[in-house]
């Protein structure tokens, strides 16, 4: 996709199809926006139905909205299929959908761990598996909300960053098995976005919330939905394999076995020593609760 010059060629989106799930609010709801303001007609999928309808509303008569939980294939084939009923067919496909638990391994319930991995990344799985004959008609393109959480860790993240890591690795081999049937395949890493998700994590855990404020450049900045939102468009326009928000994030992926390796886990260690209890005793504070009141374990909501 990139000129003799380097730079990105871009596909306008007017009159292209796009399918976004977990689009009741957040990245998601943003993201539609951007994507109708710029001429494409958009399918919302999500397990919230009034806010569904409230963004379509927004949007205009030509989009539309469908409830669906993104680990159930059926619920997936039967949105996919009404989208194509509806516009014709479907040009691109955004995998958002995303949960986090406000646990650590020890604190969770088995429960908790295993359906962050299944909506995050079975759910992703299952989204790109459901869009991808129609997707493929059209040589369209997928976008796979993954984060920065790929190739950084946190304690109290476990779930989360296993489950964004597989939706990257997901990606690449992906890409691969497409390419030829002129599709392309992009994941997107976020770093901290102001979204329902991440004000409710901060809300409920006030030793996560002062961890991620040390962090250092990019890894401890809150990006606003909008710049998100708009970064993730640009790509739906340049299908680019990448995307980083914010774009210093690139370097941290560049750099992962630095971030992740002997020498970074012992400072990590030291700090996760003293972190870890106090991170603990804010989540028996919660007696039980394990989402967020916007990203609730049993129903796949807005993304991260």
């Amino acid at each position: 996709m990139a000129s003799v010059f380097g730079k990105r060629t871009r596909t306008p989106l007017t009159g292209k199809s796009v399918l976004i799930t977990g689009a009741a609010r957040g990245i998601g709801a943003a993201l539609a926006r951007k994507a109708a303001a710029r001429g494409a007609r958009v399918a919302l999928v999500g397990l919230e139905p009034q806010e569904l309808a409230r963004v379509a509303d927004e949007l205009g008569p030509e989009h539309l909205w469908v409830e669906a939980d993104v680990t159930d294939p059926e619920a997936l084939k039967a949105a996919v299929q009404r989208t194509v009923d509806t516009f014709g067919g479907l040009d691109i496909v955004v995998a958002n959908a995303g949960i986090a638990p406000l646990t650590t391994v020890m604190t969770s319930s088995a429960h908790a761990l295993a359906r962050t991995i299944e909506v995050n990344l079975i759910g992703t799985m299952l989204t790109a598996h459901a869009a991808l004959p129609e997707v493929a008609k059209r040589k369209g393109h997928v976008l796979l909300i993954s984060s920065a959480a790929a190739f950084t860790v946190l304690p109290g993240m476990s779930a989360y960053c296993a489950s964004k890591a597989g939706v990257e690795r997901f990606g690449d081999a992906l890409r691969l098995e497409v390419a030829h049937r002129g599709v392309t395949v992009a994941s997107a890493h976020p770093t901290w976005i102001d979204t329902d998700m991440v004000r409710d994590t901060e809300a409920a855990l006030p030793t996560f919330k002062e961890t991620r404020k040390q962090l250092p450049g990019p890894l401890g900045a809150f990006t606003s939905v909008e710049a998100c939102a708009e970064a993730l468009v640009q790509n739906l326009e340049t299908r680019g394999r990448r995307v980083f928000v914010p774009r210093s994030v690139g370097t941290v992926a560049a750099l992962r076995q630095l971030v992740t390796g002997a020498i970074s886990e012992k400072v990590m260690m030291a700090a996760a020593a003293k972190r870890v209890p106090q991170l603990e005793r804010d989540i028996e504070a919660l007696q039980g609760r394990e989402f967020g009141p916007n990203s609730v374990g049993d129903r796949s909501r807005g993304a991260a």
